[in-house]
């Protein structure tokens, strides 16, 4: 028998025999200090499955002698090849390879009554134990993620030092943190799988400085990006980038997040100057300079910008902001397929006309904006662009665009210059999803995320609209055209589990039709939970493994949002 069986099967043994001894002496926590609500008492039913039924059989099967001999070298050998961020079971995982659940499972650790005592000194009043409070902020607010526990502490700091101390607290005390912004994401970025603490950014909303000449704004990452542009329009400035309303600045950095703008603005990585973060052994970095480009070093700014809090908590954001355009008009065009709208759309790009904004919307979203706003829109596939500039060059803009769009089977091109109408037009866009709701109020929502480089977009979006129209779900199709990313709003009866899987179904197609396409399986909403399971196929192993000895570089006790974006299976 060769000894590294022998190994395995003694490490094996010990492992079954340790924690059996531990069920016996301990009771299992699920992480809630008062009985859970009804409707997640029925996901916290569940067990690890990971030990032998009969752990003594194999000493048995092994030399005693040879095993006692090699022991003590096998498990110092296997504290060091399998550190504590690496799952490597063999086991299917929530988030790993072949993955189809989408209530997180964790494990949970009581936080000590010495760690709510130093939060408490901390934070004072901005702290709370209650139960609602915590159940609240476990629960992402437009997001059918769940997660077994929920948070045990909330905290509320209200500056940077304050951060720095909670943090430091809890990586002595080894207890898990998941920072918390406008809980607007969509893949499970803000669960608390494992309890701890979540750190709730909300009071820190300041503009701290803001430099007209320089065209850029220092802010704390609690403020939203539609109240900075509140603050901005005076000075003839503003932030280009409009992800979902309520979403805050800390938030977008942390999900390299992007918006309708993007196709000329670029995502949140281009529109970052600089950033302070909190790293999780409570040490404050500023990533870069104000300079508007630099050589110097590592780009540390690009690397915490989508890296979800697993490296830090950021606490301040040096923003680069655009001058307000002199004049805009909106259009908007009707087509019979939905192939007809893309190929507009890449017709467009590839004139080199600016654009600022180029919308897709099929038949099903129409029918639910009209539901939802009560108005008369023609239920067909619709494109919304948007042209800037001076006066001329945007009614010049236009009037290609026109062309382009009566080449490819466009009808009923119309386009608005007054402000309140272009105001309208893009605010029924803005809430598209909640107008999904009207269609099945009492449904959850999948949002599909895939973008693929632009010449394949026409392809994808044909070939995933022949699924979702011959699904049973009601399926809308959303997508930033001009960029290639696309977006399917999935409705499900969250208590039926057909249906579920349906939506689960939907979903894994466009993502793997998106990576055939050399695409990927998110291009602006993130990993968190959700997306992790597709990493291994986009990314390959060798990428993954390196973001984790980063992770585990910078947070050796895995504190920092554990169970997102890293997938669990992954090992060095």
């Amino acid at each position: 028998m060769a000894p590294s069986l022998w190994l395995s099967r003694l490490r094996s043994s010990l492992r079954a025999t340790f924690v059996a001894s531990s069920r016996a002496n301990h009771s299992h926590s699920n992480g809630y200090r008062t009985p859970p609500p009804p409707q997640i008492a029925g996901s916290l039913r569940f067990k690890f499955n990971f030990l032998s039924e009969e752990p003594f059989v194999l000493w048995r099967r092994v030399l005693l002698p040879v095993a006692v001999a090699v022991s003590a070298t096998s498990l110092a050998f296997q504290s060091q090849a399998n550190p504590s961020l690496c799952d490597d079971s063999g086991q299917v995982r929530f988030g790993g390879k072949g993955s189809t659940g989408f209530v997180v499972k964790g494990s949970h650790r009581e936080v000590p009554q010495e760690l709510v005592d130093e939060l408490s000194a901390i934070c004072g009043e901005n702290m709370s134990l209650d139960f609602d409070e915590r159940f609240f902020h476990g629960k992402p607010q437009n997001s059918f993620h769940k997660a077994v526990n929920i948070p045990d502490v909330v905290v509320f700091p209200r500056s940077e030092e304050e951060v720095s101390k909670i943090v430091q607290s809890c990586d002595k005390h080894k207890i898990p943190i998941v920072p918390y912004g406008g809980a607007t994401s969509i893949e499970g970025h803000t669960l608390s799988p494992d309890g701890g603490v979540c750190i709730d950014m909300s009071l820190m909303k300041r503009v701290k400085a803001l430099h007209v000449e320089d065209m850029d704004v220092v802010v704390d990452p609690g403020i939203g990006w539609m109240e900075l542009n509140e603050y901005l329009e005076p000075y003839g400035l503003f932030f280009p980038l409009d992800p979902g309303p309520g979403a805050t600045i800390g938030g977008m950095c942390s999900t390299r997040c992007s918006g309708s703008l993007a196709v000329r603005y670029g995502t949140m990585r281009d529109n970052v100057i600089n950033l302070k973060v909190v790293l999780p052994n409570g040490d404050i970095v500023k990533t870069a300079s104000r300079a508007r480009k630099s050589a110097a070093g590592y780009d540390l700014t690009r690397l915490i910008i989508g890296s979800e809090g697993t490296l830090g908590v950021i606490t301040e954001v040096t923003l680069r902001l655009q001058k307000l355009p002199q004049y805009s008009v909106v259009a908007m065009c009707n087509f019979p397929t939905i192939k007809d709208a893309a190929d507009v759309a890449i017709a467009t790009m590839l004139s080199g006309i600016q654009v600022s904004r180029v919308e897709l919307l099929d038949e099903v979203q129409i029918k639910a904006i009209n539901l939802a706003n009560g108005k008369t829109l023609p239920e067909v596939p619709t494109l919304m662009f948007e042209f800037i500039g001076t006066e001329a060059y945007s009614q010049e803009q236009t009037k290609i665009v026109q062309k382009i769009a009566s080449e490819h089977n466009g009808s009923d091109f119309v386009f608005a210059e007054d402000p309140e109408t272009k105001k309208e037009l893009w605010k029924i866009r803005k809430e598209a999803l909640w107008a999904c709701f009207a269609m099945e109020p009492n449904f959850e929502a999948m949002i599909t995320d895939v973008c693929v480089p632009l010449s394949h977009l026409a392809e994808l979006i044909s070939r995933s609209k022949k699924e979702l129209d011959a699904s049973p779900l009601v399926c809308t199709v959303i997508a930033h055209a001009g960029d290639g990313n696309f977006h399917t709003v999935i409705l499900f009866d969250p208590n039926q589990e057909e249906q579920r899987h349906e939506a689960e179904r939907l979903n894994h197609f466009m993502v793997h039709t998106a990576l055939a396409m050399e695409g990927t399986c998110t291009g602006e909403h993130g990993v968190g939970t959700g997306k992790v399971k597709y990493l291994e196929k986009e990314l390959g192993i060798e990428n993954l493994r390196t973001m984790k000895r980063i992770k585990q570089a910078l947070d050796p006790n895995n504190i920092m949002n554990p169970g997102k974006l890293i997938p669990p299976h992954v090992c060095f």
